[in-house]
Order: C-alpha cells, then structure tokens, then sequence
C-alpha cells in the first residue's frame, strides 16, 4: 500500500496525533559493571538506536555536561546515567565499536558532548537527518520525521525537566527510551521506503497550490 508522506510536515497537525511509547524494557545503568554487562548485549544486535540528554540550563552562562547516553535495541532500552558513570570503558568501547549500526539524529553535537566526558573515535554511526531527504522530506526533528513517517506523536513533554535528578521518573525514563527506540523504526522504515517505492511525496507547495485553486 503507498505511503503519503511531505517534504514540510505541518507541526500543528502533531498535536491531533496519538502517542508513541517505546513499550519494551528500560534499563537504568548507574555503575560501571552494570555498563560492561549492558555493553556486551548491545554488542550482539544488528542495529541500534542512540541519543543523549543534557540537564537543561535556565541561567545565563550555566552549561552542563551530557547526562544521559540512551541506547536501544528493538526490545530493549538501556539508559547510561553519565553524571555517576562518566565516559567509563565499557561507554568508550561501545561508542568506538565498527560492528553494530548506531543510528541517531543530529549525531554531530551528541558525539560533540560526548567527546567532552572523554575523547573518543566514534565508529560505525548513521545520521538520520543526512538520509531522510534521500526520500524527499526537508523535515530535520525526531518528532516531525516520526509523524510524517508514522502518523504518531512522539511527546517532547520532558525535554527540559532535571536529567541529573537523584532518580529518574517513569517518565522521563519512557521519553528517553522513545527517543532511542524510535531512531531503529525510522532507519527501518526508511530504507523499506527507498527499496520499494511505495511512498507518495506530496510537497508543500502542490498543497498551497492545490488550496488556492480551490478558494478561486
């Protein structure tokens, strides 16, 4: 069946979406033991999804370092909390591993604050904002290339909350899990898109087009 997708997807058509939850298991990491156990599974999947967290700065001049590394499988989510663990052994050999696929969004400034816990030789990374206009969409957010692709809402409601908390909430730990897990679906459905061209793209400017030949 063909796909409608845009080039632009409209952000007010997002909030009319249903919501998207990754619903596998979480898996919060805080020492470095747990790290090399987490590591060694991650290891042994195909493809992965990536991403950070930084706790957010509301004052002028106050920069924090990267909180959070989350990576997932399709199943499973683990959650580096990098403000106990920092860049230990087991984060360093996964994020220079040339084996396993990691997949993310904007991945130059994630690796950029990474690399600044410690300096790192980043292997095997794919950038989704660099592939998606392969297939036609201008569209550079997680969540605009998710509902274009999609029809859902990935919620950014916990973006600015305190990723440096003592513990993290249930929900911050599904935002950040979505995030990550999201990434896989995306790189997936993309490249099934560009196998089989079974996808429409409708451009912005057909729809102003199309809408001023109808108010004539």
């Amino acid at each position: 069946m063909e796909k409608l997708l845009y080039d632009k997807y409209e952000k007010a058509k997002i909030a009319s979406l249903p919501c998207v939850l990754f619903d596998g298991r979480i898996v919060v990491v805080v020492s470095e033991s747990e790290a090399a156990k987490a590591v060694d599974y991650l290891l042994s999947q195909d493809v992965l999804g990536i991403d950070t967290e930084t706790r957010p700065s509301f004052r002028r001049g106050t920069n924090y370092k990267v909180s959070l590394l989350q990576v997932s499988s399709r199943e499973v989510c683990f959650l580096f909390r990098l403000n106990h663990i920092k860049m230990c052994d087991p984060v360093k050999r996964l994020l220079e591993d040339e084996g396993v696929l990691k997949v993310g969004l904007s991945l130059h400034d994630d690796i950029a604050a990474l690399k600044k816990l410690r300096e790192f030789k980043p292997g095997n990374f794919f950038d989704l904002q660099k592939h998606v206009n392969e297939i036609g969409i201008e569209d550079l957010s997680l969540q605009k290339i998710y509902a274009n692709l999609f029809g859902q809402k990935i919620s950014k409601a916990q973006r600015l909350t305190n990723w440096e908390a003592d513990i993290l909430s249930d929900k911050q730990k599904g935002y950040a899990a979505t995030d990550a897990w999201s990434c896989i679906k995306i790189y997936e459905e993309l490249k099934r898109l560009e196998a089989t061209g079974e996808y429409k793209l409708i451009r912005h400017e057909d729809n102003v087009q199309e809408s001023i030949s109808k108010e004539g």
